[in-house]
Protein backbone atom coordinates (compact mmCIF):
# COMPACT_ATOMS: atom_id res chain seq x y z
CA UNK A 1 0.00 0.00 0.00
CA UNK A 2 1.36 3.31 -0.96
CA UNK A 3 0.67 6.18 1.34
CA UNK A 4 1.05 9.89 0.60
CA UNK A 5 2.00 12.40 3.15
CA UNK A 6 0.99 15.92 2.23
CA UNK A 7 1.94 19.07 3.99
CA UNK A 8 0.04 22.27 3.54
CA UNK A 9 1.87 25.55 3.99
CA UNK A 10 -0.01 28.74 4.79
CA UNK A 11 1.78 31.72 3.35
CA UNK A 12 0.97 35.12 4.80
CA UNK A 13 2.33 38.59 4.18
CA UNK A 14 1.77 41.14 6.88
CA UNK A 15 1.04 44.76 5.86
CA UNK A 16 -0.11 47.90 7.64
CA UNK A 17 -2.92 49.58 5.75
CA UNK A 18 -2.45 53.33 5.03
CA UNK A 19 -5.09 55.42 6.72
CA UNK A 20 -6.96 57.96 4.65
CA UNK A 21 -6.26 61.50 5.73
CA UNK A 22 -9.11 63.55 7.13
CA UNK A 23 -9.03 67.27 7.94
CA UNK A 24 -11.33 69.85 9.46
CA UNK A 25 -10.90 73.63 9.22
CA UNK A 26 -11.91 76.71 11.14
CA UNK A 27 -11.98 80.16 9.55
CA UNK A 28 -13.46 82.98 11.70
CA UNK A 29 -15.31 85.97 10.31
CA UNK A 30 -13.13 89.02 9.73
CA UNK A 31 -14.64 92.12 11.35
CA UNK A 32 -12.79 95.43 11.11
CA UNK A 33 -15.27 97.16 13.40
CA UNK A 34 -15.90 100.89 12.86
CA UNK A 35 -13.38 102.70 10.67
CA UNK A 36 -12.95 106.43 10.02
CA UNK A 37 -11.83 106.89 6.44
CA UNK A 38 -11.19 110.61 6.93
CA UNK A 39 -8.07 109.93 9.01
CA UNK A 40 -5.92 108.79 6.07
CA UNK A 41 -4.64 105.60 7.74
CA UNK A 42 -4.85 101.88 6.95
CA UNK A 43 -7.02 99.68 9.17
CA UNK A 44 -5.62 96.22 9.91
CA UNK A 45 -6.94 93.12 11.62
CA UNK A 46 -5.88 89.47 11.98
CA UNK A 47 -7.69 86.14 12.42
CA UNK A 48 -6.34 82.57 12.43
CA UNK A 49 -7.12 79.87 9.89
CA UNK A 50 -6.89 76.57 11.78
CA UNK A 51 -6.48 73.05 10.38
CA UNK A 52 -6.72 69.73 12.23
CA UNK A 53 -5.85 66.48 10.42
CA UNK A 54 -5.63 62.75 11.14
CA UNK A 55 -4.16 59.89 9.13
CA UNK A 56 -1.05 57.73 8.94
CA UNK A 57 1.55 58.59 11.56
CA UNK A 58 4.58 60.38 10.14
CA UNK A 59 2.84 61.34 6.90
CA UNK A 60 2.65 64.90 5.58
CA UNK A 61 -0.75 66.33 4.81
CA UNK A 62 -0.58 69.25 2.36
CA UNK A 63 -3.36 71.85 2.67
CA UNK A 64 -4.30 74.45 0.07
CA UNK A 65 -6.83 77.07 1.35
CA UNK A 66 -8.23 78.99 -1.63
CA UNK A 67 -10.02 82.30 -0.94
CA UNK A 68 -11.61 83.74 -4.05
CA UNK A 69 -12.99 87.25 -4.63
CA UNK A 70 -15.84 87.15 -2.13
CA UNK A 71 -19.31 88.41 -2.98
CA UNK A 72 -18.00 91.99 -3.11
CA UNK A 73 -15.76 91.20 -6.06
CA UNK A 74 -12.14 91.88 -6.92
CA UNK A 75 -10.24 93.98 -9.46
CA UNK A 76 -8.53 92.46 -12.47
CA UNK A 77 -5.22 91.91 -10.68
CA UNK A 78 -6.27 90.61 -7.27
CA UNK A 79 -4.75 93.67 -5.58
CA UNK A 80 -8.11 94.96 -4.37
CA UNK A 81 -11.05 93.02 -3.01
CA UNK A 82 -14.23 94.94 -2.21
CA UNK A 83 -16.84 95.06 0.52
CA UNK A 84 -20.18 96.45 -0.57
CA UNK A 85 -22.95 98.66 0.77
CA UNK A 86 -25.45 98.74 -2.07
CA UNK A 87 -23.45 100.08 -5.02
CA UNK A 88 -20.77 101.62 -2.80
CA UNK A 89 -17.41 99.84 -2.66
CA UNK A 90 -14.85 99.70 0.14
CA UNK A 91 -11.38 98.55 -0.93
CA UNK A 92 -9.55 95.97 1.21
CA UNK A 93 -7.59 92.76 0.85
CA UNK A 94 -6.43 89.62 2.67
CA UNK A 95 -2.73 88.87 3.15
CA UNK A 96 -0.45 85.97 3.99
CA UNK A 97 2.38 87.95 5.62
CA UNK A 98 2.80 90.48 8.41
CA UNK A 99 4.06 93.14 6.00
CA UNK A 100 0.74 93.07 4.10
CA UNK A 101 2.55 92.59 0.80
CA UNK A 102 1.57 89.03 -0.24
CA UNK A 103 -2.12 88.67 -1.09
CA UNK A 104 -3.88 85.51 0.10
CA UNK A 105 -5.45 84.40 -3.15
CA UNK A 106 -6.66 81.26 -4.85
CA UNK A 107 -5.47 78.75 -7.44
CA UNK A 108 -8.98 78.54 -8.80
CA UNK A 109 -9.77 82.20 -9.57
CA UNK A 110 -7.42 82.83 -12.51
CA UNK A 111 -5.55 85.75 -10.92
CA UNK A 112 -1.86 85.88 -9.94
CA UNK A 113 -2.17 85.88 -6.12
CA UNK A 114 -2.10 82.31 -4.78
CA UNK A 115 -2.79 80.81 -1.34
CA UNK A 116 -0.10 79.59 1.03
CA UNK A 117 0.93 75.93 1.09
CA UNK A 118 0.37 74.54 4.58
CA UNK A 119 2.04 71.25 5.58
CA UNK A 120 1.12 69.23 8.66
CA UNK A 121 3.34 66.33 9.73
CA UNK A 122 1.17 63.84 11.60
CA UNK A 123 2.55 62.74 14.96
CA UNK A 124 2.90 59.22 16.31
CA UNK A 125 -0.78 59.14 17.09
CA UNK A 126 -1.60 60.11 13.52
CA UNK A 127 -2.81 63.63 14.17
CA UNK A 128 -1.61 67.19 13.73
CA UNK A 129 -2.76 70.81 13.72
CA UNK A 130 -1.66 74.15 12.29
CA UNK A 131 -2.57 77.80 12.76
CA UNK A 132 -1.98 80.33 10.00
CA UNK A 133 -2.60 84.06 10.34
CA UNK A 134 -4.95 85.69 7.83
CA UNK A 135 -4.37 89.44 7.80
CA UNK A 136 -6.90 91.94 6.53
CA UNK A 137 -6.31 95.56 5.56
CA UNK A 138 -8.72 98.36 4.60
CA UNK A 139 -6.74 100.81 2.55
CA UNK A 140 -6.30 104.49 3.29
CA UNK A 141 -7.12 107.03 0.60
CA UNK A 142 -10.87 106.32 0.51
CA UNK A 143 -12.35 109.46 2.13
CA UNK A 144 -15.24 109.61 -0.34
CA UNK A 145 -16.71 106.23 0.68
CA UNK A 146 -20.12 106.92 2.30
CA UNK A 147 -20.80 105.86 5.88
CA UNK A 148 -22.62 102.59 6.45
CA UNK A 149 -22.11 98.84 6.89
CA UNK A 150 -20.00 97.02 4.29
CA UNK A 151 -19.70 93.25 3.81
CA UNK A 152 -18.35 90.55 1.52
CA UNK A 153 -19.33 86.90 1.86
CA UNK A 154 -16.98 83.98 1.24
CA UNK A 155 -19.40 81.10 0.83
CA UNK A 156 -20.06 78.43 -1.76
CA UNK A 157 -17.58 78.72 -4.63
CA UNK A 158 -15.85 81.68 -2.96
CA UNK A 159 -13.79 79.47 -0.67
CA UNK A 160 -12.41 75.94 -1.08
CA UNK A 161 -9.75 74.05 0.87
CA UNK A 162 -8.06 71.08 -0.84
CA UNK A 163 -5.82 68.62 0.98
CA UNK A 164 -3.99 65.32 0.39
CA UNK A 165 -0.90 63.34 1.41
CA UNK A 166 2.15 64.88 -0.21
CA UNK A 167 5.92 64.89 0.23
CA UNK A 168 7.09 67.66 -2.09
CA UNK A 169 6.01 70.50 -4.32
CA UNK A 170 3.24 73.00 -3.84
CA UNK A 171 -0.55 73.10 -3.94
CA UNK A 172 -0.72 72.91 -7.72
CA UNK A 173 -1.37 69.18 -8.02
CA UNK A 174 -3.68 69.11 -5.04
CA UNK A 175 -5.86 71.92 -6.34
CA UNK A 176 -5.86 70.66 -9.91
CA UNK A 177 -6.97 67.23 -8.77
CA UNK A 178 -9.72 68.84 -6.66
CA UNK A 179 -8.77 66.59 -3.76
CA UNK A 180 -11.07 66.59 -0.72
CA UNK A 181 -12.72 69.94 -1.51
CA UNK A 182 -13.95 71.48 1.74
CA UNK A 183 -15.92 74.70 2.17
CA UNK A 184 -14.90 77.13 4.92
CA UNK A 185 -17.44 79.97 4.72
CA UNK A 186 -16.76 83.31 6.41
CA UNK A 187 -17.63 86.98 5.98
CA UNK A 188 -15.59 90.17 5.94
CA UNK A 189 -17.29 93.26 7.37
CA UNK A 190 -16.70 96.85 8.45
CA UNK A 191 -18.71 99.89 9.45
CA UNK A 192 -17.62 103.16 7.89
CA UNK A 193 -18.24 105.91 10.42
CA UNK A 194 -16.22 108.78 11.78
CA UNK A 195 -16.70 112.22 13.29
CA UNK A 196 -16.51 115.73 11.92
CA UNK A 197 -13.37 117.72 12.71
CA UNK A 198 -13.17 121.52 12.64
CA UNK A 199 -10.30 123.98 12.98
CA UNK A 200 -10.00 127.76 12.63
CA UNK A 201 -7.30 130.39 12.34
CA UNK A 202 -7.28 133.60 14.39
CA UNK A 203 -8.96 136.74 13.11
CA UNK A 204 -6.86 139.87 13.65
CA UNK A 205 -7.99 143.43 12.97
CA UNK A 206 -4.46 144.68 13.50
CA UNK A 207 -3.53 147.92 15.29
CA UNK A 208 -5.93 150.84 14.83
CA UNK A 209 -5.62 154.44 15.98
CA UNK A 210 -9.17 155.61 15.34
CA UNK A 211 -12.33 153.61 14.69
CA UNK A 212 -13.86 156.19 12.34
CA UNK A 213 -14.13 153.83 9.30
CA UNK A 214 -14.81 150.19 8.63
CA UNK A 215 -11.99 147.88 9.69
CA UNK A 216 -12.19 144.49 7.96
CA UNK A 217 -10.49 141.16 8.58
CA UNK A 218 -10.99 137.52 7.68
CA UNK A 219 -10.06 134.10 8.98
CA UNK A 220 -10.23 130.52 7.65
CA UNK A 221 -12.26 127.58 8.90
CA UNK A 222 -11.67 123.96 7.90
CA UNK A 223 -14.33 121.26 8.29
CA UNK A 224 -13.78 117.58 7.57
CA UNK A 225 -16.79 115.26 7.75
CA UNK A 226 -17.38 111.71 6.49
CA UNK A 227 -18.60 111.48 2.92
CA UNK A 228 -22.27 112.31 2.23
CA UNK A 229 -22.90 113.53 5.79
CA UNK A 230 -24.84 116.86 5.85
CA UNK A 231 -23.65 119.36 8.45
CA UNK A 232 -23.97 122.98 9.57
CA UNK A 233 -21.30 125.33 10.91
CA UNK A 234 -22.28 127.82 13.58
CA UNK A 235 -20.40 130.56 15.47
CA UNK A 236 -21.50 131.46 18.97
CA UNK A 237 -21.92 134.95 20.36
CA UNK A 238 -18.47 135.15 21.91
CA UNK A 239 -17.65 135.92 25.51
CA UNK A 240 -20.50 138.43 25.74
CA UNK A 241 -23.04 135.91 24.43
CA UNK A 242 -24.22 138.28 21.70
CA UNK A 243 -27.44 137.17 20.01
CA UNK A 244 -26.80 139.49 17.05
CA UNK A 245 -23.85 138.26 14.93
CA UNK A 246 -23.08 141.90 14.01
CA UNK A 247 -22.92 143.04 17.63
CA UNK A 248 -20.24 140.87 19.23
CA UNK A 249 -17.81 142.47 21.66
CA UNK A 250 -14.04 142.42 21.98
CA UNK A 251 -13.19 143.47 25.51
CA UNK A 252 -10.44 144.73 27.74
CA UNK A 253 -11.73 145.02 31.26
CA UNK A 254 -14.78 147.30 31.25
CA UNK A 255 -14.02 148.66 27.79
CA UNK A 256 -15.09 147.02 24.55
CA UNK A 257 -15.15 147.21 20.76
CA UNK A 258 -18.27 146.16 18.85
CA UNK A 259 -17.69 144.02 15.79
CA UNK A 260 -19.47 141.48 13.59
CA UNK A 261 -18.69 138.22 11.79
CA UNK A 262 -20.34 137.47 8.45
CA UNK A 263 -20.71 134.66 5.94
CA UNK A 264 -20.14 136.83 2.87
CA UNK A 265 -17.51 139.30 1.69
CA UNK A 266 -20.11 142.09 1.51
CA UNK A 267 -20.63 141.68 5.27
CA UNK A 268 -24.40 141.48 4.85
CA UNK A 269 -25.11 137.94 6.11
CA UNK A 270 -24.37 137.55 9.79
CA UNK A 271 -22.80 134.29 10.96
CA UNK A 272 -24.37 133.00 14.13
CA UNK A 273 -25.45 129.65 15.55
CA UNK A 274 -29.17 129.43 14.76
CA UNK A 275 -29.36 126.46 12.39
CA UNK A 276 -31.18 127.26 9.17
CA UNK A 277 -31.13 131.00 9.88
CA UNK A 278 -27.53 132.24 10.08
CA UNK A 279 -25.31 129.17 9.81
CA UNK A 280 -23.36 127.68 6.92
CA UNK A 281 -24.42 124.28 5.54
CA UNK A 282 -22.38 121.66 3.73
CA UNK A 283 -22.11 117.96 2.89
CA UNK A 284 -19.06 115.96 3.88
CA UNK A 285 -16.67 114.59 1.29
CA UNK A 286 -14.25 112.91 3.67
CA UNK A 287 -11.71 115.63 2.88
CA UNK A 288 -11.22 119.07 4.43
CA UNK A 289 -13.64 121.74 3.18
CA UNK A 290 -12.68 125.39 3.60
CA UNK A 291 -14.79 128.37 4.66
CA UNK A 292 -13.95 132.04 5.16
CA UNK A 293 -15.54 134.18 7.84
CA UNK A 294 -15.56 137.93 7.32
CA UNK A 295 -15.11 140.28 10.27
CA UNK A 296 -15.90 144.01 10.44
CA UNK A 297 -15.51 146.73 13.03
CA UNK A 298 -17.97 149.44 12.05
CA UNK A 299 -17.25 153.14 12.89
CA UNK A 300 -17.69 153.82 16.61
CA UNK A 301 -16.23 155.72 19.49
CA UNK A 302 -12.61 154.76 19.95
CA UNK A 303 -12.00 153.16 23.38
CA UNK A 304 -8.79 153.59 25.38
CA UNK A 305 -5.66 152.12 23.78
CA UNK A 306 -5.30 148.46 24.71
CA UNK A 307 -5.53 144.94 23.27
CA UNK A 308 -9.13 143.86 22.80
CA UNK A 309 -10.08 140.19 22.37
CA UNK A 310 -12.99 137.83 22.12
CA UNK A 311 -13.29 134.03 21.89
CA UNK A 312 -15.63 132.44 19.34
CA UNK A 313 -16.67 128.79 19.57
CA UNK A 314 -17.21 127.03 16.23
CA UNK A 315 -19.80 124.25 16.35
CA UNK A 316 -20.33 121.67 13.61
CA UNK A 317 -23.71 119.95 13.84
CA UNK A 318 -24.23 116.72 11.84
Amino acid sequence: MTRWLAAVFLLALGTTPALAQSCTFTMPNINFGTVDLTTGVNYNTTVNFQASCTGTAGSIVRICPNFNAGSGGVDGTGANRYMLNGVNQLRYNLYRNAAFTTVWGSRIWGLPPIPPTINITLNGAGSGTSTTAVRGRIFSGQPAVPVGSYTSSFAGAQTRVNYAYSTSGTCVAITTANLNPTQTPFTVSAVVGGACIVSATAMSFGTQTLLNANVDATNALSVRCPSAIPYTVGLNGGNAGASNPAARLMSNGANSVTYGIYRDAARSLGWGDTIGVNTEAGTGTGSAQSYTSYGRIAPQATPPAATYTDTIVVTVTY
